[in-house]
């Protein structure tokens, strides 16, 4: 049996992925991954993850340069969700130009951001 077959993958052949960074613990981001997104991530050492959207595999940081180092590779006791350890190079993991993508927090009714923009994403994205 291969490592792959351990995963639990959802009708559509993804699991969710969350990269939590090394050292702080915080997490950073969650997507999803396909078995060769899973395979590359761990063949490569840095994070490979599946565009929904774009239906294509996504290399993190391949427009940005803000990759993902992967430092170890968990799987939940359910096998249907994956862990990421990582080094953020950059410092930003989020699109947006923030440290990590959970930026806003529920206060009474509202989303409040309580991250800030460490750098505006058209200075990242549009070179």
């Amino acid at each position: 049996m291969s490592w792959l077959d351990a995963v639990k993958w959802d009708r559509d052949g993804l699991v969710a992925a969350i990269a939590q960074e090394s050292g702080s613990g915080k997490l950073l981001m969650m997507a999803w991954m396909n078995a060769e997104a899973l395979r590359l991530t761990k063949e490569s050492g840095h994070a490979v993850y599946w565009s929904r959207s774009r239906q294509k595999l996504w290399h993190k940081g391949e427009e940005s340069g803000h990759q993902q180092r992967v430092k170890s590779i968990r799987i939940d006791c359910d096998g249907d969700a994956i862990l990421l350890e990582v080094e953020q190079k950059g410092g930003i993991a989020c699109h947006t130009g923030r440290h990590n993508c959970f930026y806003r927090e529920l206060q009474d009714d509202e989303w409040v951001e309580i991250l800030p923009v460490l750098k505006d994403p058209g200075e990242i994205y549009d070179k």
